[in-house]
């Protein structure tokens, strides 16, 4: 009679103690590795309750073909310093990339050791052409993170939603926006919504009941290769971004991965894992750190890796490279054809507080655009005003018209957003009561000079 409540996993909880399984390949046996009074130890179950839990047999198919890679044993790493410089050194002597990215890479690496800790996430990729580096770049970062879980082989999105629900390691993707081309949308939800714990995908189940729905958990780090951005702008703002043009110019790099990047790969794994089962009740997401000079979801990038960066000036350039990330992204929106409908609102009220109509923008922004261009109606920029800029609108003698309250309450964000100097925001229109906080606001993005006048 089969055991009703025995369970295979990949990684136990029980209390305060972790139980992470392990692949010994001399052996062919599967184990979970557990710290018990400061010494790791084997395990071939763990009881949780009235479960018994095993960690999956070794000759699963996932584990034989290294579909997904595993540790083997928990090996001292030393010190935490001496186990970012065996990572930095290992990925140095595989791979080419940035001087910034090598530093931040060893980071990313340890921080996928821990990321079931937090509630959200960043994603690594390289953006190269064919035969520049993508491959490798996967390979060598991949392979030495959590539970990397390696797609080469699959051709639908259908066990990459299985694979991260079931093992909950590290997705390693490769050319994300082209062998998936024919399921992108499912490609761009399983990005979208795995930045954030909690936010399942819902499919239906393989049953002949239609009414099954099984929902898969996709919340784990991504490392993607791609050869050009998303279109879909949200989705870009959850990466990291190595770009490659494959000029290498170091000739110490071996041209092949063979039995010792393997076994090298391994042993990082060994210590990243003695460092999670000694860690892994000690890091608090709680203390993550904040910028409020970049947008949320940048600092959804940064914040939760820049909880496992000690080293300072590593942390600094990682905020630099952010801030330079956040200019890109709003003088991406400042290309927009949105951009200068707000353009225009800020012209038509500079002169006093007033109604602008959705006419009078409309016939503005008709005037200025080429022939090429498609004219916009009133009705178009109450749309866009409502949907894209979260403005109210209100009906008026003159028709419809931007609501003064909402516009007062939006601008300085809104100028933030899309990259557009408010320097000409007829201050005496400001709320009664904010002027103050609205000219530091703006003092603080940098889009007013300092010595405007006080009221």
């Amino acid at each position: 009679m089969k055991n009703p409540n025995k369970q295979f996993s990949s990684f136990v909880k029980k209390d305060n103690k972790i139980g992470e399984m392990v692949y010994d390949p001399i052996e062919g046996k599967t184990f979970f590795a557990v710290l018990i009074d400061g010494e790791f130890k084997k395990s071939n179950q763990i009881i949780v309750g009235e479960n018994t839990i095993y960690p999956f047999p070794a000759e699963s198919q996932i584990i034989k073909e290294r579909v997904v890679l595993f540790p083997s044993e928990a090996v001292d790493y030393g010190s935490e310093e001496d186990l970012i410089n065996d990572i930095r050194i290992f990925i140095h002597k595989y791979l080419e990339i940035s001087p910034f990215f090598e530093k931040v890479s060893p980071f990313y690496v340890l921080f996928t050791w821990i990321y079931d800790k937090f509630k959200e996430l960043p994603y690594l990729r390289a953006i190269a052409d064919y035969g520049q580096g993508k491959s490798r770049f996967l390979k060598t970062i991949g392979s030495i993170c959590y539970k990397p879980m390696f797609t080469v082989g699959a051709t639908t999105t259908a066990p990459i939603f299985r694979l991260i629900s079931q093992f909950k390691g590290t997705l390693v993707l490769d050319e994300a926006d082209y062998r998936f081309s024919d399921t992108n949308a499912d490609i761009v939800k399983i990005l979208n919504n795995g930045f954030q714990a909690g936010m399942s995908i819902l499919r239906c189940a393989d049953s002949k009941n239609n009414y099954d729905i099984q929902a898969f958990d996709v919340f784990c780090p991504k490392i993607v290769a791609t050869r050009n951005k998303f279109a879909d702008k949200a989705l870009e703002s959850r990466f990291l971004v190595e770009y490659m043009d494959g000029r290498l110019t170091r000739t110490d790099l071996p041209l092949n991965l063979d039995d010792d990047f393997d076994r090298e790969a391994l042993e990082i794994r060994n210590k990243c894992l003695a460092w999670r089962l000694k860690n892994y009740n000690i890091i608090d997401p709680s203390k993550i750190e904040h910028d409020r000079s970049i947008e949320p979801r940048l600092n959804q990038i940064i914040a939760p890796l820049c909880s496992v960066i000690k080293d300072e000036q590593v942390k600094s350039e990682l905020k630099e490279f952010i801030k330079e990330y956040n200019k890109e992204l709003i003088s991406d929106r400042g290309l927009s054809f949105e951009a200068p409908i707000l353009d225009i609102i800020m012209h038509l009220m500079k002169d006093g507080e007033r109604e602008v109509t959705m006419k009078e923008i409309s016939d503005t922004y008709n005037v200025g655009i080429g022939r090429s261009e498609k004219e916009l109606n009133p009705r178009g920029v109450a749309k866009i005003l409502r949907n894209t800029f979260r403005l109210n609108t209100e009906k008026t003698g003159e028709g419809i018209a931007l609501n003064l309250k909402s516009y007062k309450k939006n601008i300085a964000r809104l100028c933030s957003k899309y990259g557009i100097n408010c320097e000409d925001v007829n201050m005496v229109n400001i709320v009664e009561g904010s002027k103050d906080e609205f000219v530091k606001e703006l003092e603080d993005m940098g889009l007013v000079k300092p010595d405007i006048p006080s009221f």
